[in-house]
């Protein structure tokens, strides 16, 4: 999560050990100051009590559910309603892309029963640790979410981008409309 993705020049003979620091490094200054400070604003807007790390495993859940940057704001607000409004008090998370994780990269089949502490159907909250190496764009999301009252999304892969939705009555006529195509 905090090997930062950027584009890089190494020498031919760096160490994977340089490689890493310099990823690191860049992390660090990305992940500024301003940033740092977003954090409290984000503890107070919901009463967490979050710091850099919980700000990035957001962060690498934006990662892999947005389809653009442009629609990472929005996932995040989902992801926050998820933990912090759900209706029945039990954030789960119910993200895919979090048991893509668990099954190291197999993503034929999405296993909503595995028992594996990233599995966000099965386990609340948020994961263990990161699942990606999220990019400018989610860290600046999940610390700036879009305030709507959208819990649902489903990719709809005619545009390639997301449909967004508040209750689980339109998403899952959404899931039936983009399934049927």
């Amino acid at each position: 999560g905090y090997l930062f993705p950027d584009t890089y020049e190494f020498y031919k003979n760096s160490t994977p050990r340089e490689a890493i620091e310099r990823m690191l490094d860049n992390f660090q200054h990305r992940f500024n100051e301003e940033m740092i400070s977003q954090i409290e604003d984000i503890n107070k807007k919901y009463r967490a009590d979050y710091g850099v790390r919980e700000i990035v495993i957001i962060a690498s859940l934006i990662e892999k559910e947005s389809a653009a940057p442009g629609e990472s704001p929005r996932v995040s607000g989902v992801i926050y309603n998820r933990l912090f409004h759900w209706g029945n008090n039990r954030p789960l998370l119910n993200i895919d892309a979090t048991i893509v994780y668990a099954q190291e990269g197999q993503n034929q089949r999405i296993d909503t029963k595995l028992d594996h502490p990233y599995n966000t159907y099965l386990y609340e909250g948020l994961t263990p640790g990161p699942i990606a190496n999220p990019g400018l764009s989610s860290l600046q999301a999940a610390l700036s979410p879009e305030s709507h009252d959208y819990y649902y999304y489903v990719l709809n892969p005619s545009t390639g981008m997301h449909t967004f939705s508040a209750t689980l009555e339109e998403h899952n006529a959404n899931v039936a409309r983009f399934s049927e195509g």
